[in-house]
């Protein structure tokens, strides 16, 4: 591609490309920002790829913009201030117009409270047309250098063998030390999703990834969320080991919030109870990235992280097959999980009891640049 035909390109998108081209970022993302490309997203030469950023994030953005250049001479890409003010009352339609050409995918920007349905908004158009996307909500430099610098072809391992086992699930069981005992049951009208950072058409995914989930049909007890609470929670409460969260659960819905932190009950409480399915648990499911050890207070990372974590509200039903939705969804993480799927344990204070190294891997991308 000639030096005109990119800066007309730049321009087309908000010049969005431009500015990534000319900012400077830390050569340590490097590693994270090729692994989304070349081993996450698999981009190939001649596909159509599409970046959106932020202020906040540019940095990220530039060194994921370096590496979408070397996969493919056809890139886009935009800055959301650029385009809208923050934060987003609905998704901007000058990125829903690129993305219906776009082949590939990638939004890494900040989260604002209030722009959950703008973001859904744009995954209805990734779910339509089939788009390789790569979802990095919040992504940070520290997530960079950590979870996107797993070996991703190990996580799908074990996130397939985890994956075969859930699927034949009566049952799953989960404690941990802060108090969590929880049962949920699930129904085999109801699918199980595996989002392992290898990204294909038929299911976008969080970046890092290393996860499987599903709707659960029954869920019954106590989760204690003394790890992270996702949407814009983690922004505004970080880590949650001193302050934990415990979330009574009959029939799959909240019936009680406790907290020590009465303004964090209060803000809960009021977020769960924005429609009538946002207490309801839409979403059960395992961790499975290996490069997270700890809780860092990014729901992005810390939902990643071996155990088990819910979260109440939307329930993908897109991809699960639920026959329900809602306009909110927020994740719950708690530590250092044991989990029985049926009698089987499975995990044991937050280890996997089962060798990743051994089982089988999918077949390698495409070649990353040295």
């Amino acid at each position: 591609m000639s030096a005109a035909a990119r800066e007309a390109l730049a321009g087309a998108a908000g010049n969005g490309a431009g500015r990534l081209r000319d900012a400077a970022w830390d050569p340590e993302l490097d590693p994270g920002a090729r692994n989304a490309v070349f081993t996450c997203l698999a981009v190939r030469p001649g596909e159509s790829c599409l970046l959106i950023t932020d202020e906040d994030t540019l940095p990220i953005g530039a060194a994921l913009a370096a590496q979408f250049r070397q996969a493919t001479d056809r890139f886009r890409a935009f800055v959301l201030e650029d385009v809208a003010p923050r934060p987003l009352e609905r998704f901007p339609e000058p990125i829903a117009r690129a993305m219906e050409a776009a082949d590939v995918t990638c939004y890494a920007a900040s989260a604002r409270r209030g722009e959950l349905r703008a973001r859904m908004q744009m995954t209805e158009i990734v779910d339509r047309r089939r788009i390789r996307h790569a979802h990095m909500v919040a992504i940070t430099e520290r997530i960079m250098t950590e979870g996107m610098r797993a070996d991703f072809l190990e996580v799908d391992a074990l996130s397939r063998w985890a994956l075969e086992r859930a699927r034949r699930a009566r049952e799953i069981r989960v404690t941990s030390p802060a108090g969590t005992d929880l049962s949920a049951r699930f129904s085999p009208a109801l699918r199980w999703v595996k989002t392992s950072g290898l990204i294909s058409a038929e299911a976008w995914g969080n970046l890092p990834g290393g996860e499987i989930f599903t709707c659960p049909a029954g869920v019954d007890g106590v989760y204690v969320c003394d790890g992270v609470l996702g949407d814009w929670f983690a922004a505004v409460y970080g880590d949650l080991r001193g302050s934990p969260v415990s979330f009574r659960i009959a029939g799959a819905r909240v019936v009680g919030v406790e907290c020590a932190r009465d303004d964090l009950r209060r803000d809960v409480e009021a977020y769960i109870a924005t429609d009538e399915n946002s207490s309801r648990v839409g979403e059960f499911a395992l961790g499975t990235n290996l490069a997270v050890t700890n809780v860092i207070g990014h729901i992005l990372q810390d939902e990643k992280m071996p155990g088990v974590h819910v979260a109440f509200g939307h329930p993908y039903r897109e991809h699960t097959g639920a026959d329900w939705t809602s306009g909110t969804h927020v994740d719950a993480v708690g530590r250092e999980c044991d989990v029985w799927i049926d009698d089987l344990q499975v995990i044991r204070r937050g280890r996997y009891l089962v060798d990743p190294a051994e089982l089988p891997r999918a077949p390698e991308p495409a070649p990353r640049p040295a």
